[in-house]
């Protein structure tokens, strides 16, 4: 069966490469069938593709353990569903993924624009191919997962495999993986079709029109995997946080924020035709982060407990990313003339200048987090010497951006586009400025003397009243005109502008995580040894060890802790905190006792019994407000999908390209 899923992916490559020649040739040519052949082989890159991934989880599921991979990455005692999620659990088979979740995109990208920019699509094509190509050929030629364990000349069967990693054996880490990876991936398409736009020098914005939905829905799909290794993080390594600048958080945190601003930007040229050297190399620097971010993910290149170990991979991925950043840079600064702005930038106090300004400040975050990323590999290579970036680096430089971040969030919806009169920033303001100045004033008033949060809070509640604002506004005119219910109001509203309407509703989402982000400023935490029925006062809580239970599965040994908590005397809850260490690989995980509450979270972190038995040992954490961070998510993922719903008013830009439908066949030169 090995042979079946390894055959697969070698006659991939092959029509990768094969695709890559006949979209180009038919295009310069003027070949159309090289052209067509072209997009068929990306149906047929396809269809191979899930023919390997079908085996590699067919072999997994079964315990095929004289497969290396299987061997390495899985166990008897190994629940289905992680069985199946490693498939993407080890570094050979994370690459055969991102190889199938890319030839799925190109089939549907491809597939639904078969009758559309003819002019393009062949570069369109050789783009994604010659991507696809790449990670391909890795699973081809330099780690595939269908390798077979060799002793001597035979191949053996050694029985049992290690398994996964038990930090992995988690809900979330089932599927925080694919949705990074939908995120990274997807922003391939959009990067072919602006790439294909500017060489082929298309009239019009007609490849940001086709290729919104795609930014949106991989930009949700890079947001929602973000949050859910953040969710993992916080309630399975048991270090009481949920980020802490590692290197691969922050590679997946950087094309987030270039998308971020992409998405942004991109309105100004659908709108304006300005901004469209910042939508090239916003969408291309998303494109070549998400490699970076593999790149530093699979080679080892950083430590980090997300990353793999050394492998060969790594000259490789680096030859790729650099020649894909030389071949993109030249293509944008030879093709500069043809993205000159058809309208100029008026003034500085303007919707415009604001959407600017959001722009140089995502930038400026993405760079001080990049160098702080890389900054440990560059002087390793200069001075032989490991230096380290800690998070008070990223702190220092991130809060002052982020506070800014959302006072423009705030100001963007009240400023009038072309330019703003004094009187007119009043009128948007001062209710807004009113309420964020009270807000701060009040806790400052309630013993908060910290600046950043005072800010902060501040802030969240001005941008908070700017979006309810614009809601009221709207939803009051609509009601008076049309004598609607005032929710009813709200829905037409929202319905009639879903893009303009959704996105408040996303800022709300993102204010309200910054909401949680500034709780952390308050956290609480300590270690404590307890006997049983020993009690100890933390914060307002009570807590008191009833009981520590030792046992054992087949997979696992396990020391189980019951925690009693009281407060004012009266018991609110009991937490199980729980530490196991697992018999294939001796690893050590933790179950943490937590009690969810709007307003902050009691967080147990159970570590074990000290040497002479007779006392528990705890890491305990009061977090407030963290649970904001996950509500705003929910925020924003309802947010997201109503932008991508169509407006009951569809908006018209004079720069749209139209694209016609011939009325007769063309004929086909042979």
């Amino acid at each position: 069966m090995e042979n079946i899923g390894a055959l697969s992916v070698l006659l991939a490559f092959c029509l990768a490469v094969f695709s890559v020649i006949a979209a180009i040739s038919g295009k310069y040519a003027r070949r159309p069938y090289l052209t067509v052949s072209a997009e068929r082989a990306v149906y047929a890159i396809w269809a191979l593709l899930t023919i390997a991934s079908a085996v590699l989880i067919a072999l997994l599921m079964q315990g095929d353990y004289r497969i290396a991979y299987v061997a390495a990455h899985t166990d008897k005692a190994m629940p289905a569903v992680y069985k199946f999620t490693a498939w993407w659990g080890g570094q050979q088979g994370s690459l055969l993924f991102w190889s199938w979740l890319l030839s799925t995109y190109s089939a549907i990208a491809v597939y639904t624009n078969r009758r559309k920019f003819r002019e393009m699509m062949p570069i369109v094509v050789a783009i994604m191919m010659t991507t696809l190509a790449f990670f391909v050929g890795m699973v081809a030629f330099v780690a595939s997962p269908f390798q077979v364990l060799m002793a001597g000349r035979g191949v053996i069967d050694v029985g049992d495999g290690n398994g996964l990693s038990p930090l992995l054996q988690w809900w979330t880490m089932a599927i925080h993986p694919p949705f990074l990876y939908l995120g990274y991936v997807g922003f391939t398409v959009p990067f072919a079709f602006a790439m294909a736009s500017l060489i082929t020098h298309q009239p019009g914005e007609g490849w940001i029109h086709t290729t919104r939905r795609w930014a949106i829905v991989t930009w949700l799909f890079q947001s929602t995997g973000i949050l859910l290794g953040m969710g993992w993080a916080y309630t399975v390594l048991g270090w009481g946080g949920y980020w802490g600048w590692d290197p691969v958080e922050n590679a997946s945190l950087m094309p987030w924020i270039t998308a971020t601003a992409f998405l942004h930007s991109v309105m100004m040229q659908e709108k304006k035709g300005m901004m469209k050297v910042w939508n090239m190399v916003l969408v291309s620097a998303t494109f070549l982060l998400s490699i970076l971010g593999t790149t530093l993910t699979r080679t080892g290149l950083v430590a980090s407990v997300h990353a793999f170990a050394q492998s060969p991979v790594k000259p490789y991925f680096t030859t790729f990313i650099v020649s894909a950043t030389v071949l993109t840079a030249f293509a944008i600064v030879k093709n500069l003339p043809y993205l000159k702005s058809e309208v100029k930038l008026e003034s500085v106090v303007s919707r415009e200048s604001s959407f600017l300004f959001n722009n140089l400040i995502l930038l400026a975050s993405c760079f001080a987090i990049l160098w702080g990323t890389l900054f440990p590999v560059v002087m390793e290579a200069l001075t032989g010497e490991k230096e380290t970036i800690d998070a008070p680096y990223y702190n220092r430089v991130n809060v002052p951006i982020a506070l800014f971040l959302i006072f423009l969030t705030g100001v963007g919806p009240l400023i009038a586009w072309r330019k703003s009169s004094l009187n007119s920033l009043k009128r948007a303001f001062l209710v807004p400025a009113l309420i964020g100045l009270a807000v701060s004033v009040s806790l400052a008033l309630a013993g908060i003397h910290e600046i950043a949060p005072l800010i902060s809070f501040g802030l969240c509640a001005f941008v908070l009243s700017t979006i309810a604002g614009e809601f009221w506004k709207g939803s009051r005119a609509i009601q008076i005109k049309e004598h609607l219910p005032l929710p009813k109001a709200a829905f037409e509203l929202t319905w009639r502008n879903t893009r303009r309407y959704g996105g408040y509703l996303v800022h709300v989402g993102i204010v309200l995580m910054f909401i949680g982000f500034t709780g952390s400023a308050f956290n609480q935490h300590e270690t404590r040894n307890l006997g049983l029925n020993e009690s100890l006062r933390f914060g307002r809580y009570d807590l008191k060890l009833l009981s520590v239970n030792d046992g054992e599965t087949p997979d696992y040994q396990f020391s189980h802790a019951v925690i009693e908590v009281s407060r004012g005397g009266k018991v609110i809850d009991q937490l199980d905190p729980e530490v196991r260490v697992y018999k294939n690989n001796q690893e050590q995980s933790s179950i943490i006792g937590i009690r969810r509450r709007l307003n902050e979270d009691l967080y147990v972190n159970y570590s074990g019994v000290l040497p002479d038995n007779t006392k528990a040992i705890f890491q305990i954490y009061i977090f407030p407000l963290v649970s904001c961070i996950w509500l705003g998510y929910w925020v924003l993922l309802f947010g997201t999908i109503i932008c991508l719903i169509p407006g009951k008013v569809r908006l018209q830009y004079a720069r749209t390209e139209v694209v016609g439908i011939a009325s007769a066949p063309a004929a086909i030169e042979l």
